[in-house]
């Protein structure tokens, strides 16, 4: 904090603050770091001239729409956002995954409330597996 003596009133060596910033220093490392900015940033940039080859892999394919099944508290099983069964899931499961879908290499995920009995989400494990679908994921909400 810098002072100033005054001889104004008061006692001979009376002090008044200074309630002015000095920003010398701070204009000074403000130049510093604007030099070595502008040393540094053509070293990082890359001089060597690469003629890169084309790629020539082809384009990979989207992947398939997920497939979720959903239960609810009340023993509801859904899959997508059409009610199911545990008599029907499998083969509504293959329907809704179509033709062209090998059900054996495809991965199921299961939506369940918290509330959902444990009997009732082993029942649609089971069904799963004895329809062969042995790829089941569980979603669960990130915190």
């Amino acid at each position: 904090m810098a002072a100033k003596l005054s001889s104004s009133g008061g006692g001979r060596y009376q002090e008044d603050q200074n309630a002015e910033i000095n920003v010398t220093p701070f204009v000074d490392v403000m130049l510093v770091l604007l030099i070595i900015f502008m040393v540094a940033a053509p070293m990082a940039a890359v001089t060597v001239k690469v003629v890169l080859p084309p790629a020539v892999a082809p384009p990979g394919v989207n992947p398939p729409k997920p497939v979720y099944i959903s239960l609810q508290p009340n023993g509801s099983v859904f899959i997508q956002d059409f009610r199911t069964d545990l008599a029907s899931l499998g083969d509504d499961l293959r329907t809704q995954l179509g033709a062209s879908r090998n059900p054996t290499k495809e991965r199921i995920f299961i939506r369940a409330d918290k509330d959902v009995l444990y009997g009732d989400f082993m029942g649609v494990m089971n069904t799963l597996q004895d329809n062969q679908f042995y790829s089941v994921a569980l979603v669960g909400e990130d915190k």
